[in-house]
């Protein structure tokens, strides 16, 4: 069991990154969430105008519960906010109403790497669950004796758990892009004055740091699979 466990010590800079990516999210946010813009816009408005603006007036804007739950739903074509962002004019209000705004345009002009990725959701949904099962299975057996049945089971879990890591390498670049979009409409709506735009690339460029994170914590996770299929 040991030996199989010694491979986590491979987790711990990936995860002393995750602790820090979310850190900054929460400081970040903490701190731009009581700065109120100066145009007195809330993040549903800003939602509003950015929708509009390019024709996407069918786009709704609900509120939901939680915090930093915003998200855009593509196939009921609604973007959900939290109480504080949907409610409050602060400069991270608007930030990441206008990030999912990205998103909803994303949608309206097919944009590729998030066509990609809402199409491999359910089957990266399913590996996820199954990788880590599979090589314990894999393990198992091999180690009872039945080697080719055993290696094949555990191929079998990092091929799923490679298309993890796939989908956390197309989410860099929707997100990115998302954010991209995002300053340009409040920047060319003029939802925030231009002394107020390093604070909104600050709320946006703390939240990429997580799925910089999340892309990290795959790949170490992965190549501690293929690190267990060698020594099995």
């Amino acid at each position: 069991m040991w030996y199989f466990d010694s491979t986590i010590i491979l987790l711990i800079p990936a995860m002393i990154f995750a602790v820090y990516a979310q850190s900054r999210v929460r400081s970040a946010y903490g701190k731009y969430a009581d700065i109120g813009n100066q145009r007195g816009i809330t993040g549903a408005q800003a939602a509003r105008m950015i929708l509009d603006n390019n024709g996407l007036r069918d786009v709704k804007i609900e509120m939901v519960n939680g915090t930093l739950s915003d998200h855009y739903d593509p196939r009921k074509r609604i973007m959900r906010l939290s109480p504080r962002v949907y409610n409050e004019p602060s400069i991270a209000s608007v930030s990441i109403a206008a990030h999912e705004s990205g998103h909803a345009i994303q949608h309206a002009e097919f944009y590729l790497p998030l066509k990609l990725r809402n199409t491999i959701v359910p089957v990266v949904n399913f590996a996820s669950m199954l990788s880590w099962p599979l090589m314990i299975i894999g393990i198992v057996i091999a180690n009872g004796g039945n080697y080719v049945r055993g290696n094949f089971i555990m191929d079998l879990g990092i091929l799923f758990f490679a298309s993890v890591v796939l989908f956390h390498a197309i989410t860099l670049p929707v997100e990115f892009n998302a954010s991209s979009r995002a300053i340009k409409q409040i920047e060319a709506l003029g939802i925030v004055y231009q002394e107020e735009t390093s604070g909104a690339r600050k709320v946006l460029s703390a939240a990429a740091m997580t799925y910089v994170a999340a892309l990290a914590t795959a790949v170490v996770n992965l190549l501690r699979l293929l690190m267990i299929r060698e020594r099995n």
